[in-house]
């Protein structure tokens, strides 16, 4: 059955834990490196057009912004990171906010952590699979961006990203949002998340 989000409404953009909304629904959060394709993975998984903005620039939310969905959850896009172009004062604060999230008593029913299937897991990827393992969030990988490889290398690329960050086959999922490929899987989890 697919689900139809009626109402997405801006409701707070944090630039610190004093500005986070009190807690009254359970939250969804979406975080990746600067340019993984976050803002246009919330779009797709909304099924909306502009709720999330989607820019060229890397390293453009600088907040972490709020969206009520339909009075059920808040959608929680969390700023982007490791872009190195980013002062480094202000990558230090956007870690001190996410890392100020991630480990508040939140009810936080997911993390979606995106990555750019293109790439080699690193350090910092894997030190944010270590944090949030140890934070005990529940959590599901998305490699985005699956239409920029050839399909015969799907395969090999999961199993890279997989052995590379000491992860289980269920909870990878791969993504395509220019073609739409893999975004009602992501859904579907999403809403088991929530109990939908």
């Amino acid at each position: 059955m697919k689900i139809h989000f009626k109402e997405v409404k801006f409701q707070k953009g944090a630039i610190s834990p004093k500005d986070f909304p009190v807690v009254s629904l359970p939250e969804i959060a979406f975080l990746g490196r600067s340019n993984v394709g976050k803002s246009s993975l919330i779009n797709s998984f909304l099924r909306k057009k502009r709720v999330a903005r989607v820019s060229s620039t890397p390293g453009f939310t600088k907040t972490i912004n709020f969206f009520r969905v339909d009075h059920r959850f808040f959608l929680v896009d969390l700023p982007g990171y490791g872009f190195a172009k980013v002062p480094p004062r202000i990558r230090k604060q956007w870690k001190t906010l996410v890392e100020s999230y991630l480990a508040s008593p939140r009810p936080i029913k997911l993390l979606v952590l995106i990555f750019d299937i293109r790439r080699e897991p690193d350090e910092l990827d894997k030190a944010l699979i270590e944090y949030v393992k140890v934070l005990a969030r529940p959590f599901i990988v998305v490699l985005n961006k699956i239409d920029r490889l050839k399909k015969s290398k799907w395969t090999q690329a999961k199993r890279r990203w997989q052995e590379g960050l000491g992860l289980k086959d269920e909870e990878i999922f791969l993504t395509s949002c220019k073609e739409g490929w893999g975004i009602e899987e992501v859904r579907q989890k999403i809403l088991k998340a929530l109990g939908k």
